[in-house]
This record gives structure tokens, C-alpha cells and sequence, in this order.
């Protein structure tokens, strides 16, 4: 493989905005793609790999360059590690290969190192899911996340979409578990894909569609996703309720909402009402209103590290204590929105028991008039995202 002088470069320069800048790995990337738009697609993936890679084993490929900041001698550690050769470039002039690979070889007996996690965060880890649990997942998060579709039943089926696919040589394979997930069998970016641009499928990982379908919606149900972000799962449930009854999506930030309206068109999706979460007032307008209310609420996003590797080194013990205190507040302000005997949907992609089941029962403690009806953890060893639902029932 022949190396490039201004790919390694561009690596390295990303990897400077996502450590020294913080810059998050997917907007480094996308800008850095709009400065670049004579690339071929092979140089923007031999880039996007190179980067999601160092980054997923920042801390290791660190230790083996004794440098967190010398990204062109990271980004050697990364060639060496995945046996490229490596050019004669200046810049490359003292990097050892045979010294890179016995020590990452001695540092298998450090996981933390070797798995690449902050030392604070394999702690809490260990805390709360126990030694063996949490290594099993750690290690198994550190690997790169399938890309996974959900076929838009408001436009198309199963059959004909893995037809059309089939005619331009993408080919996909069933993911279990789900009525209308595929996971690609060889990465490709499909945002340009024609039947993407016509709404016959969303990108949305497995765990995410088993959300959707816990919630179950009825077509003639009213029904409130609360903190409906880009709104993935408002489109799922408008194709589960064939675009019947009501959907209204929620969210405090409106620019979220105004990309859901987008999708929403694409997709088909008519039964859906947006609105803007300005104050209690308007919480308190739908009180006693839907007869299903989905929070999934803000988190720390463990369970979507295969996806987001660069939460490990932005996370903080101090940002997830917040975030727990903020998912008490949503779901003790939100709940008067459900109707007596009606449901509330509790979600997070987090693995962590203090952010999912943990949260439920405070809140049930705290609520007599809900109770507990059932719960669903899905962990990223299954082969997705992790995920955590539940189901509770108001009373009547």
C-alpha cells in the first residue's frame, strides 16, 4: 500500500482537532472532507479509518509512541500496528517497529492500557457491572459498529428493498432480533444511495429499532417521543402506526426538530407533530394526554461507544453524576404526560445499572401511581449498540 505525504498528514492534523481542540471524530472528519472534495473514496477511507482507529485505541497507540500529542508518531504506531510499511520520511526517522510490537505485546496484561479506557472509567465499569461483565464489553466495544438499516414499511418492504439492493451489488443480511433491520455485509456510505434519498430505509442501529418495537405504538394511539433529538425513532414508530394516530416529537433544542421535519418528508411520515420544549407549560399542556410517552433521555452513551469511540476521552465522572440528575428531572417533569393507564417508555443507550434500571425504581418510589410492567437490557457483546427500556404503567 502506498502512503501519501498529505493522507497521513491530514491524519494527523485530524487527530490534533479531536484531542487538542475537542472536536468530536464525525464533524473533524466532515469538515476536513469539505476542504478536501477532489478525493477519491479510497482516501477518504484509508483517512476515516486511520482516525476512528487511533482514536477507539488512543490510549494504547499513546503508550506505544510515549507521546500524547506527537500525532505524526501516533499515527507511525497505527501503520506499524497494522503492519504498513512505513515510508522514509523524515517525521519517521526514529520510529522502531520491533520495539512497537513487543511492547504492545507486555501491555496485553494491562487492560485499561490495552483496551484503551480512561483509568476512572474501567473503574465505574468494574463498579457497576462487576469485573467479568465489564471487561467482556469493554473489550467488545472497542471494536468497530456494523452499519445497520431499517427498512421504511411507509414506503416499501423487506423483500423489495434487499431486491433493489441486490441490483446494485450492495448486499445485506437480517439482523436478528428486529422485523425490519439489515446490517450491511461491507461498509459503504449509503447517504447518497438513491432509495435513501426516495425514504425507503434510515440508518439506525438494531438496539435502537428494538426500542420502537418495545413501545409497540397502536395506529390509533396518541403517542409522545419526549426527547426526540434528529427524531430516528419518531420515524420508526410513525411506520409502526402506518402513519395513523398521532406522533409528537419533543425535544428543547428546535434545530434538532427542524431536521426531523426533513427526514420526516423523506420518509413519508405524516402523523408527525413537532414542538419545541420551551418550558413546563409545555409539558404541562399535555397532561394526562398520550396514551404512550417514550423518553430517551440524555445519557453518557456507553452503549454506543462501538460508534462514538471518541465519548471515552470526552466523558467525565463528573458529566455522567449530571446526567443522572437530569434524567430524574425528565422523567419526574415529563410523566404527567401519560393518561391513566397509559405507558412510559424509559430509555438510554447506556449499559450502566445507575443510569437505567437504578433510575426506574427512584422513580417508582418517588411515583406510587406508576408501576413496573417490564424491562429489556441489550449490551454490545449481542453485536450492536447497548441499550436499556422499560415499561412502566400509570395507574388508573
Amino acid at each position: 500500500m502506498k502512503l501519501y505525504r498529505n493522507l497521513v498528514n491530514s491524519v494527523a492534523e485530524t487527530l490534533q482537532e479531536i484531542f487538542v481542540k475537542s472536536r468530536y471524530a464525525d464533524k473533524a472528519l466532515e469538515k476536513l472532507f469539505k476542504q478536501n472534495p477532489k478525493w477519491g473514496s479510497r482516501d477518504r477511507r484509508f483517512v476515516a479509518e486511520a482516525v476512528y482507529d487511533i482514536v477507539r485505541n488512543y490510549r494504547l497507540y499513546a503508550e506505544l509512541a510515549q507521546s500524547q500529542k506527537n500525532f505524526w508518531f501516533i499515527t507511525a504506531v497505527w501503520l506499524v500496528v497494522k503492519e504498513i510499511e512505513i515510508p522514509d520520511w523524515q517525521e519517521f526517522k526514529h520510529v522502531d517497529p520491533d520495539f512497537i510490537l513487543k511492547t504492545k505485546e507486555r501491555l496485553k496484561t494491562n487492560l485499561p492500557v490495552y483496551e484503551s479506557y480512561p483509568d476512572w472509567l474501567w473503574e465505574l465499569g468494574t463498579k457497576e457491572l462487576g469485573k467479568e461483565t465489564w471487561e467482556k464489553e469493554a473489550i467488545c466495544m472497542n471494536t468497530q459498529a456494523p452499519v445497520v438499516l431499517r427498512v421504511n414499511t411507509l414506503k416499501t418492504d423487506n423483500e423489495k428493498l434487499a431486491k433493489s439492493f441486490k441490483e446494485q451489488e450492495i448486499f445485506i443480511t437480517n439482523v436478528h432480533g428486529t422485523d425490519n433491520g439489515f446490517e450491511l455485509q461491507k461498509r459503504e456510505n449509503l447517504f447518497q444511495n438513491k432509495l435513501f434519498k426516495e425514504g425507503w430505509f434510515e440508518i439506525q442501529d438494531a438496539g435502537s429499532q428494538m426500542i420502537g418495537e418495545f413501545v409497540s405504538p397502536e395506529a390509533n394511539e396518541f403517542v409522545i417521543d419526549a426527547c426526540a433529538g434528529g427524531g430516528g425513532k419518531s420515524l420508526h414508530l410513525a411506520a409502526l402506526m402506518k402513519n395513523k394516530g398521532k406522533i409528537v416529537s419533543m425535544d428543547v433544542e428546535g434545530w434538532k426538530l427542524e431536521e426531523l421535519k426533513k427526514r420526516a418528508k423523506r420518509a413519508g411520515a405524516f402523523n408527525i407533530e413537532t414542538r419545541v420544549i420551551e418550558d413546563n407549560k409545555t409539558i404541562k399542556r399535555l397532561e394526562n394526554k398520550a396514551d404512550k410517552v417514550l423518553l430517551d433521555v440524555p445519557c453518557s452513551g456507553l452503549g454506543v461507544i462501538k460508534r462514538n469511540p471518541d465519548a471515552k476521552w470526552k466523558l467525565s465522572a463528573e458529566v455522567i453524576v449530571k446526567t443522572k440528575t437530569l434524567q430524574q428531572r425528565i422523567i419526574n417533569e415529563y410523566c404527567i404526560m401519560v393518561k391513566p393507564e397509559g405507558s412510559l417508555f424509559y430509555s438510554t443507550c447506556s449499559i450502566l445499572p445507575s443510569e437505567n434500571r437504578k433510575q426506574v425504581d427512584k422513580f417508582l418510589e418517588a411515583h406510587p401511581d406508576f408501576s413496573f410492567v417490564k424491562d429489556r437490557t441489550i449490551l454490545p457483546s449481542e453485536g450492536y449498540d447497548g441499550f436499556y427500556m422499560c415499561e412502566l404503567k400509570r395507574n388508573k
